[in-house]
C-alpha cells in the first residue's frame, strides 16, 4: 500500500488518486453492449448460453420455485437463521422509520396541495453471487421493497455449481415471502430485468450491487429503456479516517474486510499520524495472512494507498473529494467533525463502530454509491422503491385568490390557453 503525503499532492495528483473503476478504453462497455444485445435478441435462450460460459453450469430450468426455496432453506443451521433473523428485524425496524405521514399544505386560501407515495409496480433485485454469495444484500433490497408494497419482485442470482442457489438466499425469500429466484447474473441479469425474456418479466427499476460490468450494464439499460435503476453501484470500497485515538489493529481489520469483496474493490487510509499508518500497515500483512481470501484482499489491497495528512480538518477535505462509498470514522473526536462530511454513502462513526456492522444488521442499507458517485447519490432507502405523486385542490375561493396570478404569468410566457383554462373558470364563477 503507497503512502503519501497529502502536502506534497497538486490538485491533479488528488484526482488522480480519487479516480477509480474508470473504463478509460471502453472495453468494458463494449462487452456489456454484446451481452445485452444478445438477451435482448434471444432471451432465455441466451441467458441459458451465458450461464455456462460465465458460471459454468447448464440450467434446466432459469428459475427455481417455493418448493425448492423451501427445501433449500431448511438445509442450513439454527445459528445461522437466528442471525439473519436479527438482521432482518432491525434492516426493518430501520426501514419501517422512514415511513412518512402525508401533510396537507393550504399555500393560498382555497388551495390544498400534498403528496402520496406509490410504490413502483415492478422492482428487479440483483443479488450478487460470483466470489461470495450474499444474503445480506437480498435482506437489504427485499425488506424496503416489501414495506413499500412493490406488487411485483424480481429477484435475479447467480447459479451456484449445482444449479441452484444457496440455502441463505432460499431462507431469505422464505422471511420475505418471495416464491421464485431467477438463475442469472451479471450483465445479462440486468439485461433481462430491463427488457424481458420468456421467463423474466421486465421492470420498472432494477436494485442492486455488483461487479463494473453489472454497474455498466445498469447504466446503459437507463439511457436506453425506460427501466430505472438505483445508483450506479460497483465494486466495494472504503475509506478510513484515523488519528492518534485510533487502534490500528481495528483499522487494518477494517481495510481487509473491504478488499475480500474483490480484487477490484478499494480501500483508501486518510490518517493524522504515520505512527498509525505504519502500523496499520504492519497490522494488515498479519491479519492478511490468515484470511481465507488472502490472495483477493491481496489484490485489492495493490490498488489501495494511504494519505497523510496534518489534522483532522485536512482529512475531511479529502474525504468529501473522495466521496467514499464507506467512511470510517476511526477517532475518538468524530463528533467534531460529522458536520463536515458533505460526500459519503455510509458513515461509522468511532472506533467500536466497523463498517461489517453496515454490511450486514446494524439496520442502514448498504447498497451505496461507489465511484464518487456518493456526491450526487444516496444509498438505498424505502423512498427508492415508492414514487411521490403531487396532488392540488382549488376551490371557489382558491380559483378567485389564485386565478389573477396565474393568468399574469401565463401572459407574460405567451401562453394563452393556460390563461383560458383560468379565465374561464373565473368568468363561470361571476356568472
Amino acid at each position: 500500500m503507497k503512502i503519501y503525503n497529502y502536502q506534497n499532492l497538486s490538485k491533479a495528483d488528488i484526482q488522480k488518486l480519487i479516480s477509480r473503476n474508470v473504463d478509460s478504453g471502453n472495453e468494458i462497455r463494449e462487452k456489456v453492449q454484446q451481452i445485452i444485445a444478445e438477451v435482448k435478441t434471444n432471451g432465455d435462450a441466451a441467458l441459458k448460453n451465458f450461464a455456462l460460459q460465465f458460471d459454468k453450469v447448464e440450467l434446466p430450468s432459469l428459475f427455481i420455485e417455493k418448493n425448492k426455496i423451501d427445501q433449500l432453506a431448511n438445509g442450513i443451521s439454527e445459528e445461522v437463521k437466528q442471525a439473519i433473523n436479527v438482521a432482518y428485524s432491525n434492516i426493518k425496524k430501520f426501514h419501517e422509520s422512514q415511513i412518512s405521514k402525508e401533510q396537507k399544505l393550504e399555500t393560498t386560501t382555497g388551495v390544498t396541495c400534498w403528496r402520496e407515495s406509490r410504490a413502483i409496480e415492478r422492482v428487479g433485485l440483483y443479488i450478487p453471487g460470483g466470489t461470495a454469495v450474499l444474503p445480506s444484500t437480498f435482506l437489504m433490497l427485499g425488506i424496503p421493497a416489501k414495506i413499500a408494497g412493490c406488487k411485483e419482485i424480481v429477484v435475479c442470482s447467480p447459479p451456484q455449481k449445482s444449479g441452484e442457489v444457496n440455502g441463505y438466499l432460499a431462507y431469505v425469500a422464505q422471511l420475505l415471502e418471495i416464491d421464485k429466484i431467477y438463475l442469472v447474473g451479471g450483465a445479462q441479469a440486468v439485461a433481462a430485468m430491463a427488457y424481458g425474456t420468456e421467463s423474466i418479466p421486465k421492470v420498472d427499476k432494477i436494485f442492486g450491487p455488483g461487479n463494473q460490468y453489472v454497474t455498466m450494464a445498469k447504466t446503459l439499460v437507463q439511457s436506453t429503456t425506460n427501466t430505472a435503476i438505483d445508483m450506479p453501484a460497483g465494486p466495494s470500497e472504503v475509506l478510513v479516517i484515523a488519528d492518534e485515538t485510533a487502534n490500528p489493529v481495528f483499522v487494518a481489520a477494517d481495510l481487509l474486510a473491504q478488499c475480500e469483496h474483490g480484487v477490484d474493490s478499494q480501500a483508501v487510509l486518510v490518517s493524522t499520524s504515520k505512527k498509525i499508518i505504519d502500523q496499520t500497515l504492519t497490522e494488515l500483512d498479519k491479519q492478511l495472512e490468515i484470511l481465507p481470501r488472502k490472495e483477493i484482499a491481496a489484490k485489492a489491497i495493490e490498488n489501495s494507498y494511504s494519505v497523510l495528512v496534518k489534522d483532522l480538518e485536512e482529512a475531511m477535505i479529502f474525504s468529501n473529494e473522495n466521496a467514499p462509498e464507506h467512511l470510517i470514522l476511526a477517532t475518538d473526536s468524530w463528533k467534531t467533525i460529522t458536520d463536515k462530511i458533505i460526500n459519503a454513502g455510509s458513515v461509522f462513526a468511532g472506533n467500536l463502530t466497523p463498517e461489517s456492522a453496515g454490511d450486514y444488521a446494524s439496520g442502514t442499507n448498504h447498497t451505496l454509491p461507489t465511484s464518487a458517485y456518493a456526491r450526487s447519490y444516496s444509498g438505498v432507502s424505502l423512498d427508492s422503491f415508492i414514487k411521490k405523486i403531487t396532488f392540488q385542490h382549488i376551490n371557489e375561493m382558491g380559483i378567485k385568490n389564485l386565478g389573477p396570478t396565474i393568468e399574469t404569468l401565463a401572459e407574460i410566457e405567451g401562453l394563452q390557453a393556460h390563461k383560458n383554462a383560468v379565465s374561464l373558470r373565473l368568468a363561470e364563477i361571476k356568472e
